[in-house]
């Protein structure tokens, strides 16, 4: 590789990524993070939107729904069958029966679509009829199918839960207007999202008339014979929405049902915020209504006893990745010109911040651009013979990195195994290998039409990078979740970082609950932070440290990431069954006894 005398390492060409993100300096951010936070909640009118979910689920709930989820790239709907403990039985009686289950959900006829690029950018009629049709087809399937035990009120009105990975303002759990969004859907903001679902459904249980040429109405008779011969014919139900929320609020809701209907965790854990880590970004939490502006909450007081002692709470959706809650991203000045790049790049430029540096349907994307540079401006190889997928826009992406780059190697800064590794010659011997292996898999997945090939060097070069990029948003992730649990006063910070305690050192002891350190669980899904390697174990061993910064907090509180698979579709069955049958208890972020 053609290099000067004066050309930066490697190291030193990342250090915008790296160096920022010192032990100090990320215990800043997650510091100046929790004041922008707080000063949102209390003084915006255009973020920090509460929802109207003001209990949890008691993990009584039962009963059989119908869940939709309306993912970036994937359509899920199916059903979801509570299996909460019966409310007749005595406390032991249903402790018992607790620990006999082994799933508080079943889930049945579960069926997903690709979301094509056309029907995000087609008019919402037809993105909306389409998502009709396919939960009429699962609807269809359940009224079909023999070991379905479908209840007469069913088959009239079918009770259903909707979730949706982009940001929504509710003032009712059963409705819900989308509010404005970079995720590459063609949605007006003032779209009445409960409306628009259920006529692209409705449509498939009435009678219609098209006002089709004859030509069409052949054809249209034709497929419906055909069909009939194929599948019983039947009467599709009509749909109640009863909840919608989005991805990150559902998730929440499901580790809650699941931690009740179980009592999976110990006494002393509590659900305190739920965070989804995917193509994009989100996190929820339970705040005070006094802590949020007042024109935010109107639909909730309106609502409230008067004559209660208790301050209601209500679960807040952060949309923390927009541009003013990004805020300490920019005053650190930790963009870096290749996230202004992708800004820029997004529409509209400028959008969502933290989403850029942090969200896997940007990552690779960083990765790319990076790579590119330091093969191009640093070791002087010309454009045209590099890879095509290293040239263009979107060539590289994060799924990519996680199963070929990201899986294939241990970082350097990861070899912490004396197990497994007892020598630095090991460890060296074992990299050598691994960059081998990468390059003989890059050349396989990302070759060069000009005769150019990868190497064991230019291998490392491409997964030090993805680690650089990986490590940053994994960082980024913990400030932001130690900032928020600040916010809401789950945690304390100092302004400035304390000096490091002693191991032993667990606080003052002063209000530990349950007699042991309490533990604040966050419920985490999406595929990057399920499925990127090491990914929750760095977001975890970032959160740590943070603590420690953070000082002795009261009781010995500690952080645990907890996942939670397919939170986005469970999560919506819950909240459905908890709206239907108002088997809801206290304030949302209550104790998780039972």
């Amino acid at each position: 590789m053609a290099t000067t005398p004066d050309s930066p390492s490697l190291q030193q060409f990342l250090s915008p990524l790296t160096a920022p993100l010192s032990e100090p300096s990320l215990y800043r951010l997650s510091y100046h993070f929790s004041q922008t936070y707080k000063h949102l909640a209390a003084c915006s009118t255009e973020y920090f939107f509460p929802t109207p979910i003001t209990h949890l689920p008691t993990g009584r709930e039962q009963g059989r729904y119908l869940a939709v989820y309306v993912g970036l790239y994937y359509l899920h709907v199916g059903f979801i069958e509570l299996l909460g403990c019966d409310q007749g039985l005595g406390l032991g009686q249903e402790y018992a029966a607790r620990r006999k289950k082994k799933i508080p959900v079943r889930r049945t006829l579960e069926k997903a679509w690709p979301i094509e690029a056309r029907l995000k950018w087609e008019h919402p009629v037809e993105f909306f009829a389409w998502i009709g049709t396919c939960i009429a087809e699962v609807v269809g399937d359940s009224m079909r199918n023999e070991n379905e035990q479908i209840d007469d009120d069913a088959r009239e009105e079918l009770v259903a839960g909707i979730s949706f990975c982009f940001p929504i303002v509710q003032k009712s759990l059963d409705e819900a207007v989308l509010l404005p969004t970079s995720k590459g859907f063609a949605l007006a903001s003032d779209l009445n999202l409960q409306q628009a679902l259920l006529d692209g459904y409705e449509w498939h249980t009435r009678p219609h008339s098209t006002g089709s040429s004859e030509e069409e109405e052949e054809e249209e008779e034709k497929k419906a014979r055909t069909s009939k011969r194929r599948k019983k014919h039947i009467s599709l139900p009509k749909l109640k929405i009863a909840a919608m929320t989005n991805d990150t609020v559902a998730t929440f809701a499901s580790l809650a049902y699941s931690i009740k209907s179980l009592h999976a965790v110990p006494n002393n854990s509590r659900v305190v915020m739920g965070l989804m880590v995917g193509a994009g970004c989100n996190a929820t939490v339970p705040m005070k209504v006094s802590s949020l502006h007042p024109s935010k909450t109107e639909f909730i007081t309106a609502d409230s006893d008067s004559n209660s002692n208790t301050e209601k709470e209500t679960l807040v959706s952060t949309e923390w990745t927009l541009l003013r809650s990004s805020q300490p991203l920019l005053d650190m000045h930790l963009l870096t010109r290749w996230d202004k790049h992708i800004s820029a790049q997004s529409q509209p430029p400028g959008f969502q911040p933290m989403e850029y540096m942090v969200g896997g349907r940007y990552m690779g994307e960083l990765v790319r651009l990076i790579v590119l540079e330091y093969f191009t401006i640093i070791l002087k190889i010309p454009r045209d013979i590099l890879p095509w997928r290293l040239l263009e826009s979107g060539g590289l992406t994060t799924e990519f990195l996680s199963l070929n780059v990201a899986s294939s190697f241990s970082s350097p800064a990861l070899h912490n195994d004396d197990h497994l590794d007892h020598t630095e010659e090991a460890k060296e011997g074992k990299e050598e290998k691994e960059d081998a292996a990468l390059a003989s898999t890059l050349n396989t997945h990302l070759p060069s039409a000009k005769g150019w090939t990868w190497n064991a060097d230019k291998a490392r070069i491409l997964r030090t990078v993805a680690y650089a990029v990986q490590s940053r948003s994994t960082a980024i992730i913990a400030a932001a979740t130690v900032g928020l649990l600040a916010c809401i006063g789950e945690i304390h910070l100092e302004p400035a970082p304390a000096p490091t305690p002693a191991p032993t050192d667990k606080g003052d002891g002063i209000g530990t609950w349950n007699h042991g350190p309490e533990e604040l669980v966050v419920a985490f899904s999406g595929g990057l932070i399920q499925n990127y390697p090491r990914y929750k174990e760095n977001v975890q061993r970032h959160i740590d440290r943070l603590l420690v910064h953070g000082g002795p907090q009261q009781g010995g509180k500690s952080i645990l990431l907890r996942e939670v698979s397919d939170g986005g579709i469970i999560g919506v069955g819950v909240l459905a069954g908890c709206s239907v049958r108002r088997g809801i208890e206290g304030i949302v972020g209550s104790r998780l006894d039972v």
